[in-house]
């Protein structure tokens, strides 16, 4: 019986350490191997190539629902709005004329577009990343008569080559527009869509006008331009503004810093600790073994003695 239990109580601090230690390794290891492996700095002195994946255009186009054809207003701006595939941008024209652009989304677009007097032809077309162009939509024909600008003179209108612009994050974003129409001086209105304070601008005669604005980080910015002439005679249009992100090489270099690696060398500190731990527990539990069979021995041997 003491034989037997020396043998068992022999290995019953080595198989327990050994669990531990699996358990630890089990737990250590899933979480490095999902750990992506990092990416390096940019050497000084090296440079980047970027590529371009073309693709085909948008097959499917926008719809315009509103406002419907043969509607007639005498106020401007009007709302225009419909349907669109995800992701895209959308200009509407006017009789041709680009009038103003915006993000589908959520299978949906909204804006605010000026008309001119008479007649206007809305449509509205969608482009791609590539500014590749979809299909043409609907066309939707509404009439714009105001009786009360006749005192005042011409409508003012206010329209863009581009639907939509990029620069790089802090750097100078230009857009050009052309301004007709209305009697000078004009006071301009800007929302750049970032959070900025709007900008006031003055132009003293028509013609051809250039905005600019600085965004301080990238993303993708909804630009809200009003005019309106000595008279109050306003025009608006609405477009999107693209600030491109900026590498940032001392980032890089800190996240490489604190790449999965380092976190996973880590993780096997404590493995590293019940290693070295593991002999001097082996020993006391030795210790502890030769004790409790030196105290049994004694205790047998009392018991013979009383015998």
């Amino acid at each position: 019986m003491q034989q037997l239990f020396k043998k068992s109580a022999w290995w019953i601090l080595p198989v327990t350490a050994g669990v531990y230690l699996l358990v630890l390794f089990a737990w250590a290891s899933p979480v490095g191997a999902i750990n992506q492996l990092p990416t390096p700095a940019p050497k000084p002195g090296a440079y980047g190539l970027a590529a371009t994946k073309t693709k085909e255009p948008p097959t499917q186009g926008a719809t315009i629902t509103t406002p419907g054809n043969g509607a007639s207003y005498t106020t401007s701006p009007i709302t225009v709005s419909g349907i669109c595939p995800n992701d895209l941008l959308v200009q509407v024209y006017n009789n041709g004329v680009m009038v103003g652009s915006v993000m589908c989304e959520n299978g949906s677009f909204t804006m605010q577009v000026s008309l001119f007097a008479g007649t206007n032809e809305l449509s509205a077309v969608v482009y791609d990343e590539l500014e590749q162009a979809g299909p043409t939509s609907n066309i939707a024909t509404v009439t714009y008569t105001d009786t009360s600008f006749k005192a005042f003179g011409q409508l003012i209108t206010l329209t863009s080559s581009y639907g939509r612009r990029s620069a790089a994050a802090n750097a100078q974003l230009d857009w050009p527009l052309q301004l007709t129409g209305g009697s000078g001086p004009y006071a301009f209105s800007l929302d750049w869509g970032d959070g900025t304070s709007t900008e006031l601008k003055s132009q003293s005669l028509a013609g051809l006008v250039t905005i600019g604005h600085v965004y301080k980080k990238a993303g993708i910015f909804q630009v809200n331009v009003k005019v309106t002439d000595v008279n109050g005679v306003g025009a608006f249009l609405q477009v999107i503004a693209v600030a491109n992100g900026k590498v940032d090489l001392a980032a890089i270099a800190r996240d490489a810093a604190d790449s999965p690696s380092t976190r996973t060398v880590i993780l096997w500190i404590p493995a590293a600790i019940a290693l070295i731990l593991l002999i001097p527990t082996y020993w006391l539990g030795r210790r502890s073994q030769l004790v409790s069979l030196h105290n049994k021995m004694l205790k047998e041997r009392d018991a013979y003695k009383e015998d």
